[in-house]
């Protein structure tokens, strides 16, 4: 199976158990849906055969994902309160067109892989995007968030184009794909921190708040000058880097720096554009 990270206009193959390109919602067990808005538990699956359990439309409390699961295919859910990725479970919300409403946050836990957001890729940036597996590669998933979205020492985070109202904080973890944080509106804060992943991108981001990235370390075997990419990003406060190894790099294509509406201090200074 592979992974589509699409950083500016390049494209990365990564070995991946999220696959947009390999269709993984064909292997899939559809759960009965819950009743309305009561809390649901998402269990089953197997990662390595990459067999998931689908989540159907319906309207929640809560979920609680276990085991390794998706969303089905053009499912209209929506959540009440949280949805929570166990310690070592998996969420497929990237791979089918879908809308999600979540009314309180997203919160991935350690060792949990948590994907979210495909579209057509020149709705972010310049072919930024990362579509959906066939047969839906022209579909979209529209995904929102009210609250935050938190990962503890996850082992993959993956957010393409939510819409986000209060923060979105990663602290910790990391593994061997890579993390994208791209094309999202954020109404509040971005902090990333002690994370060392395969490689990591917060890219086409709409921030409100501050956005802070300290003691990243990204470790792809491949190509060793490989970076943290910080690719113009809007911000409405401050942008701090710090920490980032083997260092921090801006957009492919002239012009793709971040545009700040205060100060952009330390690594991400030379990429930013400030007044």
């Amino acid at each position: 199976m592979s992974l589509r990270i699409l950083c500016g206009a390049a494209t990365m193959m990564v070995a991946s158990f999220l696959a947009a390109a390999t269709g993984l919602v064909g292997a899939t067990g559809v759960a009965s849906a819950a009743p309305s808005s009561t809390a649901y538990t998402c269990t089953g699956g197997d990662l390595p055969s990459g067999t998931f359990t689908s989540i159907p439309s319906g309207n929640y409390a809560s979920i609680t994902v276990t085991g390794v699961c998706n969303i089905q295919p053009n499912a209209v859910i929506n959540v009440a309160g949280n949805i929570r990725v166990a310690p070592g479970a998996v969420l497929d919300a990237q791979s089918a067109p879908s809308t999600i409403t979540v009314g309180h946050n997203v919160v991935a836990d350690a060792g949990s892989l948590l994907g979210m957001g495909c579209q057509p890729s020149n709705t972010i940036g310049m072919f930024a995007g990362v579509p959906c597996a066939d047969p839906y590669a022209d579909g979209h998933t529209t995904i929102t968030v009210d609250g935050n979205v938190f990962a503890t020492n996850a082992d993959t985070v993956l957010l393409r184009k939510l819409t986000v109202g209060g923060n979105v904080a990663l602290n910790g973890g990391g593994g061997e794909i890579p993390w994208s944080i791209k094309g999202n509106t954020i109404g509040g804060k971005v902090t990333i921190g002690g994370v060392t992943a395969d490689w990591l991108g917060l890219q086409f981001n709409t921030i409100g708040g501050t956005a802070a990235l300290t003691n990243i370390t990204v470790t792809d075997p491949g190509d060793p000058g490989r970076t943290v990419a910080v690719v113009e990003n809007t911000v409405g406060r401050n942008l701090n880097c710090t920490g980032l190894a083997p260092g921090v790099s801006g957009g492919f294509i002239p012009g793709e720096v971040n545009h700040v509406a205060h100060k952009a201090t330390g690594q991400c200074a030379a990429i930013s554009e400030s007044p």
